[in-house]
C-alpha cells in the first residue's frame, strides 16, 4: 500500500515504523507537522490509501481524517487517553502497560480501536522504554492494524470506557528532597527522561534534571551534592543517593534555547569542590553504584558494556572506553563482546558537547579522532574475536564502531542509521573500509545517499549485521551471553582467530582510509560556512525545519558508487 506517515518529528518510533513497513513492500513517504506548513495540503498531495501517525503532538485536522483513514499510535493501553500516558505510568510505578492504534476523530484518543498490544514496564527511564518495550508493542499493533485494514473485512472496536489523564506538568514532577525516598526520586526522574526533565534548583539557579541511577553507598543531607563521576552529579536523598548524568539550564526569555550537557560540564564554575569518584570497571557483587562502562567475564568470554546518555560519545567518553578496551583486551579470553545490555549502542560523536565548546571546530576534530582511535583498536585486535552486541538503535559513527568488530549481533527491535549526510558530514570511523567490505560499494553508496533508517532484519539481508537476536530488550544480554559462550567453545573459533591474525598481517595499512576520511572532515570542520555547523546547531537546539526533508517526503535518485567512495 501507499502509506503516509505524519509525525511531529522523525523520531525513533517513526523511524522504526518507516523501516518495518518498507521491509514489507509498502511505499512510505513521511510528512512532518510543522509550524506554518499545511498538513492537509501535504496529505492531499500524497493521496495515500492510509495515514499513520506514530508520534504526533498535535491533532490531525478534520479535513484530513474526514478524507483519509488515519491511524494514531497512542502509548497507552485500551481505554487510556491523554498527552502524558507513559509519563504517568512510570511515575506511578506501573508494571503492565500497552500501546493502542486507534482511528483519528474529533476528540483526541477517542476513535475506534484497530489494534492493541501489551507490554511490561521495567523500572527504567522513559526514553529507554519508549525505544524498546513501547516501540516493540507499537510495531506489533501497527502491523496488525495495517493487516486488518488491508483485509477490508475487519470492524474496529468502539471505545466504551476511558480514562483521560491531564498533562503531567512540573508541579506534579517536582522532587521534595526532604520527603521523597530514593525510589520516588528515581520514578520522577525516569518519567521525565529525556523530555521535559525535572525542574529543580541547584546553586541558586533553575535546572532541568535528566536521567537518574541509584547509589546505595553514599549518604548526605537530602538534596545536597555529594560527589561527581565521569561528568555525572550525585545528590543525596533521605535514604540514599542518586546519580544525575545530565542537566539543562532553564531558558531565559529572549535567550537561545538551552540543551542537555553532562552535569559537571553544565554547571562549570558554579560547582563547588566535590570528590571525583572513579568509575569501577569491574563491578562489585551486591553493590548498587552507577558506572557507564563495566566489564565482566563469564564462560571464558569478556563482556565490555557501555551506556552513554542518548548514545552520543564525547571525546572524553571515547577515550575512557578506549582505555577500558585496551585493558580488557589483554585478558586471556578468545571472545570479547563490546556493547550495551539494552537501549542505544552508539550514535557517534557528541554534538551537544561540541556545540557547548569554546571552539566547536576544534572539539569536533578532537571527538572524531577519539572515536577513530577506538574503532582502530577494535579493528586491529588480532588475538580474539570481537563481537559488537547492538541492543538498540545506532547511527552514524556508532554503526561504524559496530562494523569494526568481527561479528555484529543486533536485537530484532534495533534501528540502524548508517549514514552521515543529514548532518552535513562525509564521515570517518573507517567507514570507507568497513561498509563497502560488508555490503558492497553500490549498496554502501545507496545507504549513504538515501539516509533512511534500516531495520535489524533489513540490516541482516544487506549483510550489515551477522545475526538478529529476536527477544525483548530485557532478554538481550542473556541471549548474547549464551551465544558468546557457544562461540568461545566452538572448534572453529581458534582457527578463525589464527586466520584473522594472518589476514591482518597481509592487509594494507588502515591509515590510508583514516587520512582520506579525516581530510574531508577537517575541511568541513574548519569552514565556518559549512552546512555541518548550522545543522549541528539546529539539531542540538531542537529547531524545527522549515519543511519536511525531501528524502523523506518523496523519492530521490541514487548516486553511482564512485560519488562517495
Amino acid at each position: 500500500m501507499h502509506i503516509l506517515l505524519i509525525a511531529s518529528g522523525f523520531n525513533s518510533l517513526t523511524q522504526r515504523v518507516h523501516a518495518e513497513l518498507r521491509d514489507r513492500g509498502h511505499t512510505v513517504p513521511v510528512e512532518l507537522a510543522l509550524p506554518g506548513r499545511s498538513l492537509s495540503e501535504a496529505v492531499h498531495r500524497h493521496a495515500p490509501r492510509l495515514v499513520i501517525a506514530p508520534m504526533l503532538r498535535t491533532a490531525i485536522p478534520r479535513e484530513v481524517w474526514a478524507s483519509y483513514p488515519c491511524f494514531v499510535v497512542h502509548p497507552g493501553p485500551l481505554g487510556d487517553r491523554g498527552p502524558s500516558s507513559l509519563d504517568w505510568a512510570i511515575q506511578e510505578g506501573a508494571e503492565d502497560w500497552g500501546v493502542t492504534v486507534l482511528q483519528a476523530v474529533e476528540e483526541m484518543d477517542a476513535g475506534d480501536v484497530w489494534a492493541t498490544a501489551a507490554c511490561t514496564l521495567s523500572p527504567l527511564a522513559k526514553s529507554d522504554l519508549y525505544r524498546n518495550e513501547i516501540a516493540d508493542a507499537a510495531l506489533s499493533a501497527v502491523l496488525l492494524a495495517v493487516e486488518r485494514f488491508a483485509s477490508g473485512t475487519h470492524t474496529p472496536l468502539s471505545q466504551s470506557t476511558a480514562r483521560t489523564r491531564p498533562y503531567l506538568d512540573q508541579s506534579a514532577r517536582r522532587i521534595d528532597w526532604q520527603e521523597d525516598d530514593t525510589a520516588t526520586v528515581l520514578r520522577k526522574l525516569r518519567a521525565a527522561d529525556s523530555q521535559p526533565g525535572v525542574l529543580d534548583a541547584l546553586f541558586g539557579e533553575e535546572w532541568y534534571l535528566h536521567g537518574g541511577h541509584p547509589e546505595d553507598t553514599l549518604r548526605g543531607v537530602p538534596g545536597e551534592p555529594l560527589a561527581t563521576r565521569t561528568g555525572a552529579l550525585c545528590r543525596a536523598t533521605k535514604d540514599g543517593a542518586v546519580w544525575i548524568p545530565e542537566l539543562r539550564r532553564r531558558r531565559v526569555p529572549g535567550q537561545p534555547p538551552t540543551f542537555k550537557l553532562p552535569a559537571v560540564s553544565a554547571l562549570g564554575s558554579r560547582l563547588p569542590p566535590l570528590p571525583e569518584l572513579g568509575a569501577p570497571l569491574f563491578p562489585a557483587d551486591g553493590r548498587r553504584t552507577w558506572s557507564d562502562i563495566e566489564y565482566r567475564e563469564e564462560d571464558g568470554v569478556g563482556h565490555l558494556s557501555f551506556s552513554f546518555p542518548g548514545g552520543a560519545m564525547s571525546t572524553s567518553q571515547c577515550r575512557r572506553l578506549l582505555d577500558a578496551y585496551e585493558e580488557v583486551r589483554a585478558r586471556p579470553t578468545s571472545v570479547l563482546v563490546l556493547g550495551g545490555r539494552r537501549d542505544f549502542f552508539s550514535n557517534g560523536i557528541h554534538l551537544n558537547v561540541i556545540e557547548a565548546a569554546d571552539d566547536p571546530a576544534a572539539e569536533s576534530w578532537a571527538n572524531i579522532n577519539a572515536i577513530d582511535d577506538l574503532v582502530e583498536a577494535v579493528m586491529t585486535t588480532d588475538d580474539k574475536l570481537v563481537v559488537a552486541a547492538v541492543p538498540g538503535n545506532a547511527a552514524a559513527g556508532g554503526v561504524m564502531l559496530a562494523l569494526a568488530a568481527d561479528e555484529v549481533w543486533c536485537r530484532g527491535g534495533a534501528v540502524l542509521n548508517p549514514h552521515y549526510r543529514l548532518m552535513g558530514l562525509y564521515g570517518s570511523e573507517y567507514w570507507t573500509c568497513t561498509l563497502p567490505r560488508r555490503v558492497g560499494a553500490a549498496t554502501a553508496a545507496r545507504l549513504m545517499h538515501e539516509a533512511f533508517p534500516v531495520s535489524a532484519t533489513g540490516a541482516l539481508c544487506l549483510g550489515l549485521v551477522d545475526r538478529v537476536v529476536e527477544c525483548g530488550a530485557d532478554g538481550f544480554a542473556a541471549e548474547v551471553r549464551l551465544l558468546a559462550a557457544r562461540l568461545a567453545t566452538a572448534p572453529a573459533t581458534r582457527a578463525r582467530i589464527e586466520r584473522k591474525k594472518a589476514e591482518q598481517a597481509n592487509t594494507g595499512p588502515l591509515e590510508v582510509f583514516r587520512e582520506r576520511e579525516l581530510a574531508r572532515m577537517r575541511r568541513t570542520f574548519d569552514d565556518p560556512d559549512s552546512s555541518y555547523h548550522a545543522l549541528r546547531r539546529a539539531f542540538v537546539r531542537k529547531e524545527k525545519p522549515s519543511r519536511t526533508p525531501l528524502h523523506l517526503s518523496g523519492p530521490a535518485a541514487v548516486p553511482e558508487a564512485e560519488d562517495i567512495s
